[in-house]
């Protein structure tokens, strides 16, 4: 069948997920049985159209075959030819659906996301576009109904944002943030510049998904708590009870401080969930290195080294490069509009997974691509 991947792995895999959920012990982890269960039905959709799509195929032959012989009675050649087009337009379709469903969804699409902003290098420049990012997403999160909730804040002199942590929890809320992992890139006359000299800034955003407990197993000798005392605005219960907590995670390094909130309790619940998000983090990325050679050009690593946006003011300019999107809507976006980034980046994802899948060459496109990029 033209393009489509084999599909005995997919029918082996079907295969041992009937019989695991054939045993008597296999709704003993509810959570382990739901999982298996929405994969077995996922797969058995796929197997389904794949079916279908090889019937229609055979149904297609057989009338191309029709159609050709000349002994065959004419009404019937007539009426084979005629159910061509029909079926041409329905293997395309099947064609299409088979190949969607052989592209996994990401485990950790429907998590909720941890929102980590840093200002980078420019100095308060950066600090203050630091903060109108963190805006950018809070907008953009509650536009579709999700709830954020901040953990740490440090402010900068000038008004901007040092560091920004906060959950975002929702439906696919990782699905739909995690290419914005990355450094984004601003371009523009800072309010300090008496000169008016273009500035180039950065900022870091990590997009980490939600870890659950099952995740990462933390042992609690590991850890280094301590409380203190919050500083800075929050308020008398904030400020006047030791109330912060900072965690480091002996092993790794990881540290993470939480004095947003104003019990200390909620603030060591909201630290350790920072923390087992960027412990799965790191353990992704640790995997995900061993395929970084053959898959250095896909979208969505978060590798921060790289610089994926640029915000150009000056030229009303917002550019993706990872997939040379550029659209000159910058103000929409920096009140939260970015839908069509996102659906781009989305669509790119999946024409490289389908690539990989067929065989194909995936070249990024550069269509839209314009402005100084440098």
């Amino acid at each position: 069948m033209d393009n489509l991947p084999d599909i005995a792995p997919f029918q082996l895999r079907f295969d041992e997920l009937d019989a695991q959920m054939a045993s008597p012990a296999f709704y003993a982890n509810p959570r382990r049985a739901a999982d298996v269960t929405r994969e077995h039905q996922r797969l058995g959709q796929l197997l389904g159209n794949y079916r279908a799509f090889a019937k229609t195929e055979q149904e297609i032959a057989e009338a191309q075959a029709m159609g050709k012989d000349p002994a065959a009675d004419p009404e019937f050649r007539e009426l084979a030819l005629s159910e061509l087009p029909a079926l041409v337009q329905r293997r395309a379709a099947l064609f299409q659906t088979v190949l969607t469903a052989m592209i996994p969804p990401e485990p950790v699409d429907s998590r909720n996301t941890v929102m980590e902003i840093r200002a980078g290098t420019g100095g308060d420049e950066a600090s203050l576009f630091a903060a109108e990012l963190t805006r950018l997403y809070m907008k953009y999160a509650d536009a579709r109904g999700w709830k954020v909730q901040p953990i740490s804040t440090s402010a900068s002199e000038r008004g901007g944002v040092k560091e920004a942590i906060f959950l975002i929890t929702g439906q696919n809320v990782y699905r739909q943030l995690k290419f914005e992992s990355g450094v984004h890139r601003v371009q523009r006359v800072p309010v300090t510049e008496a000169n008016g000299r273009i500035h180039t800034s950065t900022v870091t955003v990590a997009v980490l998904p939600e870890a659950e407990e099952v995740d990462i197993d933390i042992n609690p000798q590991d850890l280094d708590i301590t409380v203190q005392r919050a500083s800075g605005p929050g308020g008398q219960g904030v400020n006047t009870t030791d109330s912060a907590v900072r965690i480091i995670h002996k092993p790794t390094g990881l540290m993470v401080f939480c004095a947003d909130g104003r019990s200390q309790q909620k603030n060591k619940a909201s630290a350790m969930a920072v923390l087992r998000s960027r412990l799965l983090k790191q353990k992704e990325e640790e995997e995900r290195s061993k395929y970084a050679a053959e898959r250095r050009s896909q979208i969505g690593t978060g590798d921060r080294s790289e610089r994926i946006r640029t915000y150009n003011f000056p030229q009303n300019r917002l550019t993706d490069h990872r997939i040379g999107l550029t659209l000159y809507n910058l103000p929409q976006a920096m009140e939260g509009d970015i839908d069509e980034v996102i659906a781009a980046l989305q669509k790119a994802d999946f024409e490289e997974k389908f690539a990989a899948l067929t065989g194909q060459v995936f070249t990024p496109r550069t269509a839209n691509h314009g402005g100084d990029d440098d």
